[in-house]
């Protein structure tokens, strides 16, 4: 039986499918388009796995979708009318949509797909809890889910038992967390729904000094549980996250666009915002885990993504364990929808958790060689032996290497298949990714994969982080590793085991072999304003686009210093960059 989970309409667009409960296929509209964040309506992520399972539509028995449009109309309607007219111009510029597109997903699939089958509509926090409790194995666990909004709820928790989720608490629109971190993402000049990542590494530069500032605007209790004051923002009813009031708050204006300087005082705004946010959520899990009983939680929504958080409430009481999903934003409830589907709706036995995050396109040796062929690229093709040890020696050598293998990732991270990778030894590595090959700012932090035994050798924490999405500490003898160790002394941590990518463990076992150390610069193939690369084009591209020494792209080695030279715009000209 196959079930097709979608997510689209706001950010993130993405497509799932199920052979009986089990993902064969998922990835984002964006790795298709080359949209970064894209929203549409994902066709090309569902013809393509519709493809890679070998099926056509009329095979979907059931379409899944993440959220209740009529109720998230609803909460908007409501919203524009309590703050009219002051809600006018956002009614105008954005109910248009609602009838085109986001009331229309019947008509959208048999226009795009001839589907006429059944549609379900799933709860968007609910899609959130699922895409963890159910890709996390654990039979009992509780359920914290926070994001920006979805029809109503901006956070809930509740508990996970066997093929049952009971979601027993919330917090409601407009208090939301996740708003109140975009808030602070425009604020400090970055753009929001794509960058406040930015806000998250730039916080450690910083020193706390606007807690008290936010918490003016931001009402804490005890439990975690809040209130925004709405004096000071107008997302609920404007074209703004915020208005003139906040700005008094903070005491400064905002920031330009991605082009102010960026002085200490933005940097101890970040730092400010981001323990607003560790104080919020260790007080929410903690409160979910008293409700609950149960000190496993399993975490979803767009805020799960912080993973500087997500390592507060790891070691904080009672939590003994956390999963997080590594699509916890919005694409990720494609294949929360899709599982809740199949287990909760129809009842379904649990027979399946998430061991690895591979499940995007991927490409045969012989497309890989014919896309290569196609730019005159030339390159050497290595049996799997002789690969290993020329990529570990490229490495060490301090050449920047793309490393192009199997599968897509599920989620925002590179994870060992679309990475570039680095020595993590060599002290000027991280400015020389950032400034030749990423074209990004340079308080940005690089994170380690590292084989998953040797973990507690370099970072203080006792467990493995597969999805990137736990920062902890660097030990202190850890700290010959200056390109992954952040400014306060943490890394955000890759682990990773021959079961999960036995060509990725390899690799770094390779390059422990010959350097002692287990550990590697990961990073996402992709330049500043770019998804992180698909096909084997793009990957090539990206390669001869910037300064990278070397790419491995299945089989075949390329150094650039051996290759034509190609008409391709530069990835300045190509991407915008200054």
């Amino acid at each position: 039986m196959y079930i097709l989970g979608l997510s689209c309409f706001y950010h993130d667009a993405a497509a799932c499918l199920l052979r009986d409960g089990v993902p064969v296929a998922a990835a984002s509209e964006q790795a298709f388009t080359r949209k970064k964040h894209d929203d549409t309506f994902p066709a090309h992520a569902i013809r393509w796995a519709l493809d890679e399972a070998g099926i056509g539509i009329e095979d979907v028995e059931l379409v899944a979708f993440y959220d209740k449009p009529l109720v998230k109309f609803e909460r908007i309607l409501k919203s524009h009318l309590a703050s009219f007219p002051k809600s006018f111009p956002q009614f105008v510029r954005g109910i248009p949509s609602w009838f085109a597109t986001k009331l229309r997903l019947d008509k959208l699939l048999a226009r795009e797909f001839n589907y006429s089958g059944a549609i379900v509509y799933g709860h968007h926090h609910l899609s959130h809890a699922a895409s963890a409790f159910y890709a996390s194995g654990w039979d009992e666990a509780t359920i914290l889910t926070v994001d920006g909004v979805g029809e109503w709820s901006t956070a809930t928790w509740g508990i996970g038992r066997g093929n049952s989720i009971d979601l027993l608490g919330e917090i409601r629109f407009p208090h939301s967390l996740g708003l109140l971190y975009s808030a602070f993402t425009a604020y400090l000049g970055f753009k929001v729904n794509s960058a406040e990542y930015k806000v998250m590494g730039l916080a450690p530069y910083g020193e706390p000094r606007y807690v008290e500032n936010i918490k003016s605007m931001f009402h804490m209790k005890p439990d975690g549980t809040f209130r925004l004051d709405m004096r000071c923002f107008d997302f609920d009813h404007g074209l703004r996250m915020y208005n003139s009031r906040f700005e008094e708050v903070m005491g400064r204006p905002t920031r330009a666009m991605e082009s102010g300087p960026l002085e200490q005082f933005h940097k101890d705004v970040a730092r400010s915002i981001q323990e607003v946010v560790n104080e919020t959520m260790v007080n929410l899990a903690a409160t979910a885990v008293e409700a609950t009983g149960v000190p496993r939680i399993c975490m979803a929504g767009g805020v799960a993504l912080n993973c500087v958080a997500n390592g507060h409430v790891l070691r904080s009481d009672p939590i003994e364990d956390v999963f997080v999903q590594p699509a916890a934003g919005d694409a990720g409830g494609a294949m929360g929808a899709a599982l809740w589907a199949w287990h909760q709706l129809l009842g379904k036995p649990r027979d399946w958790r998430m061991t690895n995050a591979y499940l995007g396109p991927g490409y045969s040796d012989e497309a890989i060689e014919s896309a290569l062929d196609s730019f005159g690229a030339v390159y050497s093709r290595l049996d799997r032996p002789a690969l290993l040890q020329r990529t570990a020696e490229l490495i060490d050598q301090a050449n920047v290497v793309g490393w192009y293998q199997g599968r897509l990732e599920w989620g925002p991270r590179a994870l060992g298949h679309r990475s570039i990778l680095g020595d993590a030894r060599h002290p000027e590595m991280r400015d020389i990714i950032n400034r030749k090959i990423k074209f990004r700012e340079g308080f940005r932090p690089f994170a380690p994969s590292v084989l998953e035994e040797s973990v507690g050798q370099y970072f203080e924490i006792d467990r493995a982080s597969p999805y990137m999405l736990l920062v902890a500490p660097v030990r202190e003898d850890g700290t010959a590793l200056p390109a992954i160790t952040h400014v306060d002394g943490s890394a955000r941590i890759q682990t990773i085991n021959r079961a999960q990518d036995a060509l990725y463990y390899d690799l770094i076992s390779a390059f422990r072999d010959r350097t002692g150390c287990s550990v590697v610069i990961n990073t996402s193939m992709n330049v500043r304003g770019e998804p992180i690369v698909n096909s084997p084009a793009d990957a090539y591209q990206c390669f001869m686009r910037t300064h990278m020494d070397a790419l491995v792209c299945g089989p075949f080695v390329m150094l650039k210093e051996e290759q034509p030279s190609i008409e391709l715009a530069s990835a300045e000209e190509a991407f915008g960059l200054d």
